[in-house]
C-alpha cells in the first residue's frame, strides 16, 4: 500500500453523514449502495480530503464540487462567478478526518456577522463572509474555469462526475497522454472499444476520432466512448494522486465493462493512481469482481453505503477475499 492513498476516514459533519467511519480502502475502491444513499457525497469528502491542503485549495474544492453538482442548471461561460458565496454557504460543515488529512470548515454567526473558519491539519484560517471569494483563489494556480469547464493546474487528482468531462478538460487531460507518449496505447484501447476508430487527436480546441479516413467530433460518437476515453487520460493524468469517478458505467454498455476494469486495474498500478468509483449496477458489481479475480488484483476494495434503523449511513467495507467470497455466495444461493 502506498503511504499517499486514503486508507480510513471518519466523516464527523459532511451532508448526509455523521459519525461516519470507514476503513480498508486500497488502490481500486468501488463504492456501491441504492439510489439517494450518499454514494456521491462520500466521494466528495474524500475528494476535499486529499486535495485540500490549506484554506485556498480547500475554497476550490468547495465551489468545484458545486459547480459539478450544479452543472446542468449552469449557463454556457457563466459559472456564476458573483455566485460563488452562496457556493461555499452551501456547504455549511465540513469536519473530516482521515490517514491524509484532518480538516473542519465551519459558518460561524459572530457579533450579527457570519465567518468562515477553518483548520486544515491544525493551521486555523478565518474569514468573513462579505470578503469576495473569487479574488481569493483566482490568481492561484488552482483556478481556472473557461466555457463551463474546471482546470486544475499541476494537479494529480481528478474527479469524473456523472455528466462526464467537457472538452476543455478532456484536452487537458490528452495534453498529459502526449506528455507521457502514450498516444499509441490510447489508440489502441480506443480500438478496442470501437474497431471502427483508427485514431484520437485534438484539432483546434475539439477532440476528434478518424474513423473512415475522416475525423469527426467526439461529441458525435456518444457518451460512452468520450467517459472511456477520459477515465484512461485520467489515470495517465493522476499519477500518483487520485482519480475520484462518479457512476463509472455511465454511458458504457455491459459488453465493455469488462475490458474498462481490466484498464483501470492495469493503469493504476502502473501510474500509482489510487481510484474511487461510485455505481449501482449489479452487472458493473459482478465485472469488478471477474476482472480483479482473472488478474488476481488483491489492492481492491468493494464498499457497500447502507442506512441503520436510525437512519444513518453506514460502510461495509470489503477487502478482496471477503468480497470474493460474498460473490461466490451469492451466486451459489441464486
Amino acid at each position: 500500500m502506498d503511504s499517499h492513498f486514503l486508507t480510513d476516514i471518519d466523516i464527523i459533519d459532511f451532508k448526509c453523514f455523521q459519525n461516519f467511519s470507514a476503513k480498508g480502502f486500497k488502490r481500486v475502491n468501488l463504492i456501491g449502495g441504492k439510489n439517494n444513499i450518499g454514494k456521491t457525497a462520500f466521494m466528495e469528502a474524500c475528494y476535499i480530503n486529499v486535495f485540500a491542503k490549506d484554506m485556498k485549495s480547500m475554497l476550490f474544492t468547495f465551489i468545484d464540487i458545486k459547480v459539478i453538482r450544479e452543472k446542468a442548471n449552469l449557463i454556457t461561460k457563466d459559472l456564476g462567478v458573483g455566485k460563488m458565496g452562496n457556493y461555499l454557504r452551501a456547504n455549511k460543515y465540513y469536519d473530516v478526518k482521515s490517514n491524509v488529512n484532518c480538516q473542519t470548515f465551519k459558518s460561524i454567526e459572530k457579533d450579527v456577522k457570519k465567518e468562515y473558519h477553518f483548520n486544515i491539519n491544525n493551521v486555523l484560517t478565518n474569514i468573513g463572509a462579505d470578503v469576495n471569494i473569487y479574488t481569493i483563489i483566482q490568481n492561484t494556480e488552482l483556478y481556472n474555469h473557461e466555457d463551463g469547464e474546471d482546470k486544475i493546474a499541476n494537479s494529480n487528482t481528478c474527479f469524473i462526475d456523472s455528466f462526464g468531462k467537457g472538452d476543455d478538460s478532456l484536452i487537458k487531460l490528452y495534453q498529459t497522454i502526449q506528455k507521457q507518449d502514450k498516444e499509441h496505447e490510447l489508440n489502441n484501447l480506443i480500438k478496442k472499444f470501437d474497431s471502427s476508430i483508427t485514431n484520437f487527436k485534438v484539432i483546434g480546441d475539439k477532440p476528434q476520432c478518424k474513423t473512415n479516413d475522416k475525423y469527426r467530433d467526439l461529441t458525435e460518437f456518444g457518451d460512452g466512448l468520450k467517459h472511456y476515453i477520459s477515465i484512461i487520460c485520467a489515470l495517465y493524468a493522476c499519477k500518483n494522486g487520485y482519480l475520484f469517478i462518479d457512476e463509472i458505467d455511465n454511458g458504457i454498455y455491459y459488453d465493455q465493462l469488462d475490458r474498462l476494469w481490466e484498464i483501470i486495474l492495469t493503469i493504476s498500478k502502473e501510474t500509482n493512481c489510487q481510484v474511487f468509483a461510485t455505481t449501482h449496477s449489479k452487472e458493473m458489481i459482478e465485472s469488478f469482481a471477474r476482472i480483479s479475480q482473472k488478474l488476481n488484483e488483491q489492492d481492491i476494495s468493494y464498499t457497500t453505503l447502507v442506512k441503520n434503523d436510525k437512519n444513518e449511513v453506514k460502510a461495509l467495507v470489503q477487502s478482496y477475499g471477503m468480497f470474493m467470497y460474498s460473490m461466490n455466495f451469492e451466486h451459489e444461493v441464486r
